[in-house]
């Protein structure tokens, strides 16, 4: 089918009208950042004197190594765990069909439709009777289980699509469950499953509400999480604040140019498999 050139230009317009809105906040907060410590500056104004020392400032003030440190081990301790208990429920769900398979999807599905907030205070107090109250893991236990329906149902989508005779013929060859699923399955689900990881390193990395309820040591959050108290602290200087949080954006801006493949292709993936 052909396209008009009309369409194509307002297509075109539309994208950069939508990229202007999302690019001139993030302009705004560096052009602010520059500006000295402890003035309110007003719009997208360029200083006179660029104080690139702010960066520096608060990459002391919000101790910044520290949360590097934290958000790097939250991050390994909830992705590969996740990644291993969803692929292996996805698959006994989607392509073993065990008994009960359809009623396990359906309370996994149900659990996409829970609100995350509402979660909240019940961790808390549960944590809060476990003694795990203000650590890491106060953190990566709940993340991995809240991302559990979501990452089941998206690994689901992946194996119930394989076909059969796959499974067959390796059974013919004197494969057991455990052969398919190592040897044949797992590699065959490698691009949903680095797909899912990214998406989930990334959603852990920026993770906020859980690190600001069940963490009050700000040194122990993620980097996200972290910006809670940073603001606390220093919400009257405008400047040191954006400086913060682009220091903050930063890393998370780097995985996205590195991996914006497997990103676009992760976010894609849903309407493609269906």
């Amino acid at each position: 089918m052909k396209v008009a050139r009309g369409e194509i230009w307002t297509g075109r317009a539309l994208l950069l009208v939508l990229m202007a809105f999302t690019i001139l906040p993030f302009i705004s907060i560096f052009m602010t950042a520059l500006h000295p410590s402890g003035t309110v500056p007003g719009g997208l104004e360029w200083p006179a004197d660029p104080q690139w020392i702010n960066f520096v400032t608060a990459w002391n003030m919000a101790e910044m190594p520290k949360l590097l440190a934290s958000s790097i081990f939250i991050v390994l301790a909830v992705v590969p765990v996740a990644l291993v208990i969803s692929t292996m429920a996805g698959y006994a769900i989607g392509l073993l069909r065990i008994p009960g398979a359809r009623v396990l999807f359906f309370l996994f599905v149900f659990g996409l439709t829970l609100p995350f907030s509402g979660f909240i205070i019940p961790i808390y107090i549960l944590e809060r009777a476990m003694g795990i109250y203000n650590t890491r893991l106060a953190i990566v236990l709940p993340l991995i289980a809240l991302y559990m329906p979501f990452a089941i149902f998206w690994m689901r989508a992946h194996f119930i699509n394989m076909p059969v005779e796959i499974s067959e013929a390796a059974r013919v060859d004197g494969a057991t469950t455990w052969d398919l699923f190592w040897h044949i399955h797992v590699p065959l689900a490698r691009p949903p499953i680095v797909s899912l990881g990214i998406l989930m390193a990334i959603w852990t990395w920026n993770q906020f509400l859980l690190c600001l309820v069940l963490v009050e040591d700000p040194t122990q959050r993620t980097m996200a999480g972290a910006l809670g108290a940073f603001q606390g602290h220093y919400a009257n200087d405008v400047p040191l604040l954006c400086a913060g949080t682009i220091l903050i954006l930063v890393p998370t801006l780097i995985v996205f140019i590195l991996f914006q493949r497997q990103i676009i292709e992760a976010l894609l993936q849903g309407s493609i498999k269906g």
